[in-house]
């Protein structure tokens, strides 16, 4: 690992609060060399050099991390929801090259992570990087969340989903709310820009069993890059018929 490398690691962390093992430095360092190798011979990132990669992919993923702090903070007796997160069940939807999952995994090592991906040969890259840099309690999953969704081993069963993916909030909410178990929550990253998708998706998430307990809006540090991350907390069982099939949420977003 090269020193600069870690000095741009840490630098990002520990705008956020974050101290980083040894370990998860070497992790960190080993999944930028396998992006970098890997992306030679298939499409994973147009993101390549070192300094952009840490502050667009590694520290925006670890963003995430505020945003759990400040729902600790208005939470006021209920249980950390911090706390919840390192230990709970997340899934990662539409994960192409890992993120957020992987950051988000090794920073949270008891946290047990799936990545969805609808791609194949991504599927085997990840299952590559997890090998490599020792994660356990992670594995990545092909398939398309339409169909994933609805699948018992998946459809209600995680604590947390989180998603990076570009699709419009109620599109994007149909893929993912179907995974959340009720009482759990499905956190969005979006652009700083994104207020008017995400008001115009409060009747989507209300209608698969959401609700929108705000946003929270940050900035990566070392740019002006802003993020919107949306807090769906699941209150309700999804109804049966979402997801429904490939091609319709984004074709026809619930309204």
């Amino acid at each position: 690992m090269t020193n600069q490398f870690k000095e741009e690691l840490e630098n990002g962390c520990k705008k956020l609060n974050i101290i980083l093992s040894d370990r998860q430095l070497f992790q960190f360092f080993r999944y930028y060399e396998l992006l970098l190798e890997t992306n030679k011979v298939m499409n994973l990132t147009a993101i390549t050099e070192e300094k952009e990669v840490i502050e667009k992919h590694f520290v925006d993923s670890l963003l995430l991390v505020r945003v759990l702090d400040q729902m600790n903070e208005n939470s006021g007796k209920a249980e950390p929801i911090k706390e919840r997160f390192s230990k709970g069940t997340c899934i990662d939807v539409g994960t192409g090259a890992g993120f957020p999952g992987i950051p988000l995994k090794i920073l949270f090592p008891e946290l047990s992570m799936v990545l969805l991906d609808s791609l194949n040969k991504r599927v085997g890259f990840l299952n590559e990087v997890i090998s490599e840099i020792g994660l356990s309690g992670i594995r990545a999953v092909h398939g398309r969340a339409e169909d994933l969704g609805k699948n018992r081993e998946y459809r209600e069963q995680f604590d947390f989903c989180v998603s990076r993916a570009v699709a419009n909030l109620s599109t994007l909410s149909e893929y993912c709310i179907p995974f959340v178990k009720t009482g759990g929550f499905f956190i969005p990253y979006k652009s700083g820009k994104s207020q008017e998708e995400i008001s115009e998706a409060e009747g989507a998430v209300l209608h698969l069993g959401g609700k929108m307990e705000g946003t929270v809006f940050e900035t990566l540090p070392n740019s002006e890059a802003e993020r919107a991350f949306v807090l769906i907390k699941k209150v309700f069982a999804t109804p049966k018929k979402y997801p429904r099939k490939a091609g319709t949420p984004s074709r026809d977003p619930i309204s």
